[in-house]
């Protein structure tokens, strides 16, 4: 099987952003909060809010949604189209998508592609509360492992030197910058070269 972060790597550009913005275009109340998101998100860059506390402030706006199912859906019309065909190209349907992003945000988005599964940050799309953990880095290593314990990663690809630990898992692993994919090279890889 082949394993792929999303962000930046299937897709052109990070969901969760652009999911942001296309909200604020189309929900007035949101405008209220930006003062406490921006300060939300200095306090992140400072390194003063942990990056789970970051998002979660972040995904409170959709308290103010209505119905988050057919916002999502009318998000993924106006961006699927972001789908970097090098991906289209290749994809399969045994194909995993893991995540940092909102589960029920990359989940439609799967879905038209065909993705076997997909794993994102377990968030309560009513309310922008996390219930476990932000996925991420080793985080996605067990999630992976909770749900395929055997299974053997045939490549990887991600844009994100933080996903090297289930990078380390596969048989190929790929970092992806814009449409182009080079070999990942771990750090003790090349030290045993030179």
């Amino acid at each position: 099987m082949n394993v792929y972060d999303f962000d930046n790597t299937i897709l052109r550009g990070d969901s969760t952003a652009r999911f942001f913005a296309y909200c604020l275009r189309r929900c007035p109340a949101m405008w209220r909060d930006l003062p406490a998101q921006a300060l939300n998100g200095a306090l992140f860059l400072l390194r003063l809010r942990p990056k789970q506390a970051f998002k979660e402030r972040m995904l409170a706006f959709l308290t103010r949604i209505g119905d988050v199912d057919a916002v999502v859906e009318g998000f993924w019309a106006e961006n699927f189209a972001r789908v970097k065909p090098w991906y289209l190209a290749q994809r399969r349907l045994d194909d995993v998508v893991i995540s940092a992003s909102p589960e029920f945000l990359i989940r439609p988005a799967c879905a038209r592609l065909g993705v076997g599964c997909a794993m994102g940050s377990p968030v309560d799309p009513r309310t922008g509360r996390f219930h476990g953990r932000n996925c991420h880095g080793e985080e996605k290593v067990r999630r992976f492992r909770a749900r395929f314990p055997d299974a053997q990663i045939d490549e990887f690809y991600s844009d994100s030197l933080s996903d090297a630990p289930l990078a380390a898992l596969a048989k190929r692993a790929w970092l992806v910058a814009g449409d182009a994919r080079r070999p990942w090279v771990f750090p003790e890889k090349r030290a045993k070269r030179g």
